[in-house]
């Protein structure tokens, strides 16, 4: 077992072309990781105007807590001007399932990951505006 997949990782932020700050989580993003990562979040996101990807495809497992680091983290980037999306919100992964359950999909701006899947919430989708890497429809 790789006990490393389970603690919490903030890789970045690394800036990409335009400006953009792109953030990758790894691991869980429990209550715990929330405890330790809120800190760095609330830094970067402090910032006016800026523009925000979070890359959530390595997370393994996400709870209320973590949803809520992602929620704060969205409302002090729009407060300032800016702009939070995520990407690698894939069908059938923990964040996917998380805001589907929660009915949050439509809350946050989620972008196509660089794997090539298809994370636009706005095409056609299932229920909670999902769809796989092959552009089906999920629940």
């Amino acid at each position: 077992m790789d006990e490393g997949q389970y603690y919490p990782r903030l890789v970045g932020p690394s800036r990409a072309a335009g400006g953009t700050t792109v953030l990758e989580l790894r691991g869980e993003l429990d209550i715990l990781a929330v405890s330790v990562l809120s800190d760095r979040m609330d830094e970067i996101t402090g910032t006016q105007g800026t523009d925000l990807v979070v890359d959530v495809r390595a997370v393994t497992f996400i709870d209320c807590a973590g949803l809520s680091l992602l929620s704060r983290a969205r409302y002090r980037t729009r407060q300032r001007g800016g702009r939070l999306r995520l990407t690698g919100v894939s069908g059938g992964g923990s964040v996917a399932r998380l805001l589907r359950m929660t009915g949050l999909t439509g809350s946050f701006e989620v972008v196509a990951d660089e794997a090539g899947g298809d994370d636009d919430a706005d095409g056609a989708a299932g229920p909670a505006g999902l769809t796989d890497t092959a552009g089906t429809a999920v629940a």
